[in-house]
């Protein structure tokens, strides 16, 4: 029995009227007569009780009905899934990539590859002086950045990870020598200013505004990247607080990262536009999530 025939079949059971279910399906109501006697003639029963008023199923054709229709559901959804698959295993993703910490996704991105080996991977450097240009652009298509990001044209796909916030000083500075302290200390040291091109509630997720009892961060020169602020810290310029990565990638002679006790994690996701949201985008967001799940249970 050929796959249009079970469809023909089908339909007709679920409309009980041959001229319907030739609209249907877009073909002729001879079609359909002829579909269900060859049918009728392999099976060697009746399938439907014909009448000038109405179309019934007979016992043959109700036991058919029910045993087809998960069977042809089953080869449909199949070849939904496998159409989809192929729509999002190919072509190209392009990451952008704020902060060091990237290659720290490597266990993600190998999942995602494994799944689609035919999709590439190109990475684009997004600094945090603009951290969403290049996004809105469509000059890449996901970007990785701290949260919250709370952009009406901007969706968060997945959160990849999350970190604690360290405050970073020169070897000299007075706080050099603590093994901890208080956001409440940004109310005495100025802190880079990063500029009015980023969302002030998104700047103040890494280096605050006001400390927590409400005493206001001054601020000091401007910086666009993070080697200009490693050299206000290092010169004594400037303190400020970064996520934890800054200590795991650029340990330097003469900074010292010191834990922040009452700050809370910083969180980092990937984003895209709510507008613009490639296959391979939440690909990828979903073998990140699979990759932390993994982490969480001990398995990956």
């Amino acid at each position: 029995m050929e796959l249009r025939d079970i469809e023909i079949f089908l339909t007709v059971a679920r409309e009980l009227h041959f001229g319907r279910s030739a609209e249907r399906l877009h073909v002729s109501t001879a079609r359909v007569s002829q579909a269900i006697k060859k049918q009728e003639r392999l099976i060697g029963a009746r399938l439907f009780e014909r009448t000038s008023r109405q179309v019934r199923l007979t016992p043959v054709g109700e036991l058919l009905q029910r045993r087809l229709r998960p069977a042809y559901e089953g080869i449909q959804d199949a070849v939904t899934e496998a159409t989809a698959f192929a729509r999002v295993s190919v072509g190209t993703l392009t990451l952008g990539v704020m902060g060091a910490q990237t290659h720290e996704l490597v266990p993600a991105l190998n999942r995602f590859r494994a799944r689609y080996p035919s999709a590439e991977l190109r990475f684009r450097e997004v600094f945090f002086s603009d951290p969403f240009t290049a996004l809105r652009a469509g000059e890449v298509d996901v970007v990785t950045t701290w949260l919250p990001v709370r952009e009406p044209d901007l969706t968060v796909g997945a959160l990849l990870r999350e970190e604690p916030l360290r405050l970073m000083v020169a070897a000299h500075h007075p706080l050099a020598g603590r093994e901890s302290v208080s956001l409440e200390v940004l109310a005495e040291y100025p802190v880079p200013r990063v500029g009015n091109s980023v969302p002030a509630y998104w700047e103040a997720a890494v280096l605050p505004e006001r400390t927590p009892s409400g005493r206001p961060v001054p601020r000091g020169p401007e910086v666009t990247t993070f080697y200009e602020v490693l050299a206000l810290v290092a010169t004594g310029e400037a303190v400020c607080t970064v996520p934890d990565e800054g200590r795991r990638y650029h340990a330097l002679d003469g900074i010292v990262y010191l834990p922040v006790h009452d700050a809370p994690p910083v969180q980092w996701g990937l984003v895209w536009r709510t507008d613009r949201v490639p296959p391979l985008a939440r690909a990828l967001a979903g073998a990140a999530e699979e990759q932390r799940e993994a982490e969480a249970a001990g398995t990956a």
